[in-house]
């Protein structure tokens, strides 16, 4: 059975938005409401405003990490994270694609994007003056990315914000040189927020192959520490977003899906949908509103737990800090 304990289901008090990231590795992000729907489920007194906060001061990051996905990472971890997860193969097919081509894209997205502040998409496709448009301008800022360059600042107004590295963080994103170092830092950070896992696991959550994820294995020392460790039953009711780690964070989401309802929480095309976990299990699927919430249980569960989580998210998104 997964550990609420590593993933910090058990709710623990007293953690800030940075630890919350720094402790699970990497938040998946390309949806941001969901993303900070993750550290609710974490804590009993985060608030949407205080994830926000530590996103405008730069503590946590959102930015292309493992497999290639949006993730919020600590801005610490962010040189060793970056180093061994950033790649461009997908990013120049799909420039091809969108028509994006020459030999100055990096000069052009680095000199569209310097001293500017964060930028919409709408913004940055004028300063490109006709070279991109549309997703052919994101694929240009994760080319920036690629080379530390660029990271996501906060929505303005609803829309997402790219900036320069430089801008946002003082300096572009330098990765780690030492691969073994980076890799055991992997290995060891990666274990301690997936109990049990094994090299396959980690393979499928960050991208590499699983020759790497072997290495990084070998070189993260011993077993965590399970001892003591809380059992998923006595949790007994947490809503967990879309995209959550308790459902990606492993090659299988076989133990925590029950197969009759797989169809319910993937219906296909991408689509995973949020999830109400019982004991550490997919018990039904839920959905909101703003901040209203609808659940639709697999089965029955318990009235009181449930009624608390629902009225958790509504606290959560009142964006009022602490």
């Amino acid at each position: 059975m997964r550990s609420v304990e590593a993933q910090l289901l058990h709710r623990p008090p007293g953690l800030g938005a940075g630890e919350v990231v720094r402790r699970l590795l990497a938040v998946q992000a390309q949806d941001v409401t969901a993303a900070c729907l993750a550290f609710r489920a974490r804590s009993p007194s985060l608030g949407l405003a205080d994830v926000e906060t530590a996103w405008r001061e730069r503590e946590i990051v959102r930015a292309w990490g493992p497999r290639g996905t949006l993730h919020f990472v600590h801005a610490d971890d962010l040189p060793w994270l970056h180093a061994l997860t950033r790649r461009d193969t997908a990013t120049l097919r799909r420039l091809g694609q969108e028509g994006v081509t020459g030999d100055d894209l990096l000069p052009l997205i680095e000199g569209a994007l310097a001293g500017q502040g964060p930028l919409t998409k709408a913004e940055l496709e004028e300063r490109l003056a006709g070279r991109a448009r549309g997703q052919g301008v994101v694929h240009l800022v994760a080319l920036a990315a690629f080379h530390g360059l660029a990271v996501l600042a906060p929505p303005r107004d609803g829309k997402p914000t790219y900036v320069h590295a430089a801008d946002w963080l003082g300096a572009p994103v330098t990765p780690e040189p030492d691969r073994e170092r980076a890799l055991g830092e992997l290995g060891r950070r990666y274990r301690r927020a997936h109990r049990p896992s094994e090299p396959e696991d980690l393979a499928a959550w960050s991208g590499l192959s699983l020759g790497e994820a072997r290495t990084a294995w070998r070189l993260s020392g011993p077993d965590p520490d399970t001892t003591d460790l809380l059992p998923a039953e006595d949790v007994p009711v947490r809503l967990v977003p879309a995209f959550d780690e308790w459902l990606l964070g492993w090659r299988s989401r076989d133990p925590v899906v029950p197969a009759a309802h797989a169809g319910q929480v993937f219906p296909g095309g991408g689509i995973l949908r949020p999830v109400v976990l019982a004991g550490g299990v997919a018990a039904g699927v839920w959905e909101r509103r703003g901040a209203e919430v609808t659940v639709r249980p697999f089965g029955p569960l318990p009235a009181a737990p449930l009624a608390e989580e629902v009225a958790d998210v509504r606290r959560f998104l009142t964006r009022t800090t602490g």
